[in-house]
């Protein structure tokens, strides 16, 4: 019994500096609404290809999903799941990761997505883009780039019927532990609510993979 305390203190040590990092607070950085209502991103100062290489490898994920979006909602249910990485694709210039879990808001099938992440060299912003096992389609990407550790992406979306604002945010402050986080907004961007988030838990080592 005393081995298997220990155990689980030990875990909950290593996984609280991740836990910690959730963001509570979202704000547009590197992007604003033009004067004609555009959604207006710009690339960060130190924006690279290699923003996502952290990426590479195995991962175990703690979920959290706002259980009703837009609503008021303070329900959260949480769910584990995998996330494997392939690293750089395109000579660089691309990033690839499978997720799967068995929770599924929809139905009783096991869960997949594919998250492509694609760096324009040009405008030397990324689009991310996702699609999952219950709809096979490709959401509209979120754009953005890294300032320091944390990367900001967004996009125009649609949710039940009306046009919201989509950020991504991912904090990458210890590379072993990295968070992500979605929140939505309904009123161009003055207030966010955070509907989805997971902290990511590296398997094995980078030379595993």
């Amino acid at each position: 019994m005393k081995i298997y305390i220990t155990f689980i203190t030990i875990t909950l040590l290593l996984y609280l500096p991740a836990i910690t990092q959730i963001p509570v607070n979202f704000k547009m950085v590197n992007a604003h609404i033009g004067s004609g209502g555009e959604l207006v991103i710009k690339a960060s100062a130190t924006s690279s290809k290699e923003d996502f290489n952290f990426l590479a490898g195995n991962w175990i994920m703690e979920n959290k999903r706002l259980k009703s979006r837009l609503s008021n909602s303070t329900e959260w249910v949480a769910y584990h799941s995998t996330s494997q990485n392939m690293g750089i694709i395109l000579n660089g210039l691309g990033n690839l990761d499978f997720f799967r879990t068995e929770y599924n808001q929809v139905n009783d099938q096991p869960y997949e997505g594919i998250t492509l992440r694609l760096f324009n060299p040009v405008t030397r912003l990324w689009s991310l883009y996702w699609a999952d096992s219950n709809l096979g389609v490709l959401d509209p990407p979120v754009v953005g780039s890294f300032e320091g550790n944390i990367g900001t992406f967004y996009c125009r979306d649609t949710w039940q019927g009306k046009p919201i604002l989509v950020m991504f945010q991912w904090d990458k402050t210890d590379p072993e532990n990295p968070v992500w986080a979605q929140a939505f907004s309904a009123d161009e961007g003055k207030t966010w609510e955070m509907n989805l988030t997971n902290v990511s838990h590296r398997v094995g080592t980078r030379d595993d993979w």
